[in-house]
């Protein structure tokens, strides 16, 4: 046990005095006095990516310029724009900021999994995806007091729908439960194929914020025998081909126990103070979804279904708010453009990235 003389015995001395009072700093606490800090393990991936050339700058991917740092311990150390995939031949509705994990994962699911679906289900390439969110700080499931969410750190992304090289759009919305059958079975390909490529996929289903859009994100829950854990709801319903081999078992350790979605693995605390780190709860999903979607009525005559209820505030943008804050009551404020995008009323610097940073 280290002991500290008391502060009037530090002033014998200035050199002796000056000296104490940073040893008295350091056995205090370090860093922001106990913060919370992004985990490394984050920069870490960002680094490790763009070291293997896991993705190619283009004109489709670009640098953000900046690394994108708080409020929280929200950001990204080499923050990614992205407006298309695959080389341009895959858009995207607006321009997504993302991580380097994040785009070289998605350029490989689209490769192995969502275009050869849309070939075989349609017999056409997949030329667009709908995105309804990738960064954002803010809580999960869009909740305040919640844990920081995956896409705090550009490391998930929340698709909405598809658009397909002859211009039909397939939108989960409508077509995961009112589309013909073969839109259905595509959506569901797309499901069950991002469950093998991404850590966390949550569609309609899992629960009532998913309903209109499939999230997916590379959070790391941990390891198992057979490889990373896996949060995948609702369960895939397709059938596996015949004489597939179960995963290879790494180890002789028993299988690690169920999870639940709602865990966040950084274990970041909401943002504490309304005017140090304020944060945004983001756009009201459910107008995002109406724009996207812009679906037709199913055949038969059969309207898309509703949306299910929403409890008080949810969703609602009234301004920089802290995250532990209650949620406020007046509704969301501001324009839908055509593009799918929610601009809410305000000073854009509450709300663009590029200035962010300078304001904090």
């Amino acid at each position: 046990m280290v002991r500290v003389p008391p502060i009037h015995a530090l002033a014998l001395t200035r050199p002796a005095g000056l000296a104490a009072l940073a040893l008295l700093g350091a056995l205090s606490g370090c860093g922001k006095f106990g913060s919370a800090e992004r985990p490394a393990w984050r920069a870490q991936a960002e680094e490790a990516c763009f070291a293997r050339g896991q993705v190619e700058l283009s004109n489709y991917i670009q640098p953000a310029g900046r690394d994108i740092d708080g409020p929280s311990i929200c950001g990204l150390t080499r923050p990614l724009k992205v407006t298309a995939l695959l080389g341009g031949k895959v858009l995207f509705n607006a321009t997504q900021t993302l991580d380097c994990p994040m785009v070289a994962e998605l350029e490989v699911w689209l490769t192995q999994v969502a275009q050869p679906a849309a070939e075989a289900r349609f017999g056409q390439p997949i030329t667009q995806v709908d995105s309804m969110g990738s960064y954002n700080c803010r809580g999960m499931n869009n909740q305040f007091g919640a844990r920081l969410s995956e896409h705090s750190f550009g490391n998930a992304l929340d698709i909405g729908g598809f658009v397909l090289a002859d211009g039909r759009k397939i939108t989960v919305v409508h077509d995961w439960t009112r589309g013909d059958p073969q839109a259905q079975a595509f959506l569901r390909d797309l499901h069950a194929g991002a469950c093998e490529h991404f850590t966390t996929v949550l569609g309609p289903g899992s629960n009532a914020f998913h309903y209109n859009h499939i999230h997916v994100d590379l959070a790391l829950h941990g390891m198992t025998s057979s490889g990373p854990r896996r949060v995948c709801k609702p369960a895939p319903q397709r059938p596996e081909p015949r004489g597939l081999e179960p995963p290879s078992r790494k180890d002789t350790l028993p299988d690690s126990p169920d999870i639940e979605d709602e865990i966040d693995v950084a274990q970041g605390s909401p943002p504490r103070g309304a005017n140090t780190y304020a944060v945004h709860p983001g756009p009201d999903l459910t107008a995002a979804a109406a724009v996207i979607a812009r679906a037709p009525e199913g055949r038969g005559g059969q309207k898309a279904p509703p949306a299910p209820p929403r409890r008080p505030g949810a969703g609602s943008v009234v301004g920089p708010v802290a995250l532990h804050a209650p949620p406020p009551s007046p509704p969301a404020r501001g324009v839908m453009k055509a593009d799918g995008v929610f601009v809410p009323e305000g000073d854009p610097a509450d709300f663009d990235l590029s200035t962010s940073r300078a304001r904090r």
